[in-house]
């Protein structure tokens, strides 16, 4: 027998989720008497939404006020521009040469994470006569993309200077803020720390710092920095070690 299978998404809740992750960023802020601008919410949206539809979730995020969305690569970007969402749409992976048209074609906003990539984009924004506004990722200990940490003042001077982008986010990634029995957190709290240093050192004042996924998060407000960016939570689901 085949049976019909169905999920039933409640975009109300996804809207109150939002809102309230919101809420509770600018409460923190006020309980503790702190001077520091409220952090904003880039949400992310990638992999179809984490299956609950991109596009419907994409439209619901926007109407409880979110202006940046977050997708893994062009094609993610392009659903979204094609359905008729507006804001900032900021893509996560690596893009191939292949790619690189789709960031000017949908207005992506990419982020480097290798200096072949920010060769590329330049070259590509060049033929564009713009100026192409991207986000740099430091690679802090995940291993996966990005510059690497502890080779920056070699890997970054050529980016820097050219004339073509303009490095607007400074952003990592956390892999282990939901296991509270490992070190690896705090120690790639430092090193990003430190990078964003050496990375205003060599001349560049991005708008928007960001690393913190859900369970960054609600770990620690250290890393809040001017964004978070909230996956599981906006789905309703809390990482650990706070599920627990």
């Amino acid at each position: 027998m085949i049976r019909c299978t169905a999920a039933r998404v409640d975009l109300a809740a996804i809207r109150d989720n939002y809102r309230a992750l919101a809420a509770s960023l600018a409460l923190e802020r006020r309980l503790n008497d702190d001077a520091t601008p409220i952090p904003g919410v880039i949400a992310v949206v990638k992999a179809n939404a984490y299956g609950h539809g991109a596009v419907p979730v994409a439209r619901a995020l926007a109407a409880a006020g979110a202006s940046w969305l977050a997708v893994a690569d062009i094609e993610e970007g392009l659903e979204l521009r094609e359905a008729g969402l507006g804001g900032r749409i900021l893509v996560f992976g690596a893009l191939s040469v292949s790619d690189v048209e789709g960031v000017f074609t949908h207005d992506l906003t990419p982020t480097l994470s290798s200096p072949g990539a920010a060769r590329a984009l330049a070259a590509a924004a060049a033929r564009h006569d713009t100026r192409l506004r991207c986000h740099l990722k430091i690679d802090t200990g995940l291993n996966r993309l990005g510059f690497r940490y502890d080779n920056l003042r070699r890997t970054l001077p050529d980016v820097v200077a050219s004339p073509s982008l303009e490095i607007e986010g400074l952003c990592t990634h956390f892999g282990s803020a939901d296991d509270a029995e490992s070190g690896q957190f705090e120690e790639q709290r430092t090193r990003f720390a430190a990078a964003c240093e050496v990375v205003r050192a060599l001349g560049v004042r991005p708008a928007l710092v960001h690393a913190a996924n859900s369970a960054a998060t609600l770990r620690d407000s250290r890393v809040w920095f001017d964004a978070v960016r909230p996956g599981l939570l906006l789905y309703g689901l809390v990482p650990p070690p706070l599920a627990a």
